[in-house]
């Protein structure tokens, strides 16, 4: 894969990706070697309650720092830059406050109201992981900004690692939920350490030039972060954290388990190559803009990304309902068969993903958040008319096709605001396409020999 990129993509663009790429995949690696053994110690109703708990995490850790996180790379003054990432961990500092008082004083009917009761034992965790996770983000924006992709590579791993061996451990005592989430936890904010002390090498000898007057005027002049893009992210994480939330109370069983196990895999190349090449892409956007060559730059990165990730995500598709009964054990078949649903959705994310952050390089913030509030409606609208409508089981197989038509959508409209020409786009996505026609045609093959 490093190789590929290296011929793909500008030399030093494909060595930070590699980087964070080398990093991430060591850490998902000891996930995916663990899961096998997790689905074992624990049962699918211990993953649903995870599944839940994860989910109302997502939602307020996607805009606890109130988006400053994202414009820390942005100023070309480091100046500025500390100012946006103390205003971050202010905010996140204050948002994990409240969300501990309100914990605190409803846990029993939040729980109640979510499908699962047994959550309640365990609400005093997010506050912890809301904090931790959102300051891992400001610091991690901070690494990226100074480009030290290494640190970030070390982090991932780490926590990936505390992450895993905590599950490990409280599962073979039978601790059931907690285990998984406190691993949960562990995961998010595990790396926070190591970049805060590569943060922190910068910051301080800044911090004299820090008051509250320069602090008021940053806030200013970046307000369109927390006034569009605190909805925005709202709008993104419910788009996919709210149907979660909505299957778990309205469908019995521990179907919310088998759907987030099918998003993890799923989720790893998205983690593995598309967030590492997001961030990077992030680092860079902002200067090809002001260069007038970020339509070009954008488009090359789409066609790297639609040539490697679209066939390794079919590929994965098409193998887990075969799969996952022998990895997982045979109360996971549902699963493996959801991962199939999802084929096209996360292949579009995958593709729009990491160049949406242009939206926000060329100050489209109000075009990001008009696309997250459609995404948003999209989906909970798709859960909630499947449970009027009585489909039942079929309730999951609506949200999954409901993210497939947003990615869609999302993708184009980045292309159509970033400019770049319908034929460039058309065939930046060729090679990809082609690919994955490749892999049906061999697929239909084999299942007509084998039939």
């Amino acid at each position: 894969m490093k190789e590929a990129f290296y011929r793909l993509v500008p030399a030093g663009f494909a060595r930070h990706v590699s980087v964070l790429v080398g990093g991430t995949a060591f850490a998902q690696a000891l996930m995916l070697l663990a899961l096998p053994v997790l689905t074992r110690l624990y049962s699918p109703d211990d993953f649903a309650v995870l599944a839940v708990y994860a989910s109302l995490l997502a939602i307020l850790a996607s805009v606890a720092c109130l988006r400053l996180e994202i414009a820390i790379p942005m100023p070309e003054q480091d100046e500025v830059a500390v100012n946006l990432i103390i205003l971050a961990l202010l905010a996140a500092v204050g948002i994990s406050l409240v969300v501990c008082l309100v914990l605190l004083l409803f846990s029993t009917e939040i729980a109640a109201l979510l499908g699962k009761s047994a959550l309640a034992a365990y609400l005093w965790l997010v506050p912890i992981g809301l904090l931790g996770s959102a300051s891992f983000a400001a610091t991690q924006y901070w690494v990226t900004r100074k480009k030290r992709f290494p640190a970030i590579a070390r982090a991932r791993i780490r926590q990936s690692a505390a992450g895993v061996s905590t599950q490990l451990l409280f599962g073979y005592f039978a601790a059931g939920p907690f285990g998984l989430i406190l691993g949960q936890v562990i995961t998010l904010t595990g790396g926070v350490v190591l970049l805060g002390r590569s943060a922190l090498r910068d910051i301080r000898p800044l911090l004299n030039q820090v008051s509250a007057r320069t602090l008021r005027a940053t806030l200013v002049e970046y307000q369109k972060f927390p006034k569009f893009s605190t909805l925005e992210a709202f709008s993104n994480s419910g788009a996919v954290q709210l149907p979660v939330l909505l299957i778990a109370a309205y469908v019995a069983g521990p179907e919310v388990g088998f759907l987030m196990l099918a998003m993890k895999i799923m989720a790893v190349p998205m983690t593995l190559l598309g967030t590492g090449v997001g961030q990077v892409y992030l680092s860079q956007a902002s200067e090809r803009y002001r260069e007038g060559k970020l339509p070009a730059f954008t488009a090359e990165v789409l066609k790297n990304l639609c040539r490697i990730g679209a066939p390794l995500i079919l590929i994965g598709g098409l193998l887990a309902p075969h799969l996952f009964p022998l990895v997982f054990g045979r109360e996971w078949q549902r699963a493996g068969e959801l991962v199939l649903w999802m084929v096209p959705w996360f292949v579009l994310q995958f593709m729009s993903a990491p160049i949406s952050m242009a939206l926000h390089v060329t100050a489209h913030q109000k075009v990001a958040l008009g696309l997250q509030l459609t995404g948003l409606a999209i989906r909970v609208l798709s859960v909630l008319g499947a449970v009027w409508l009585g489909m039942g089981g079929r309730v999951t197989e609506a949200y999954i096709l409901s993210g497939a038509v947003f990615y869609a959508f999302y993708l184009l409209t980045v292309l159509v605001v970033v400019k770049v020409p319908v034929q460039t786009a058309v065939r930046a996505l060729i090679p990809g396409a082609a690919a994955c026609a490749t892999i049906l045609t061999l697929y239909a093959l084999m299942l007509a020999v084998v039939g």
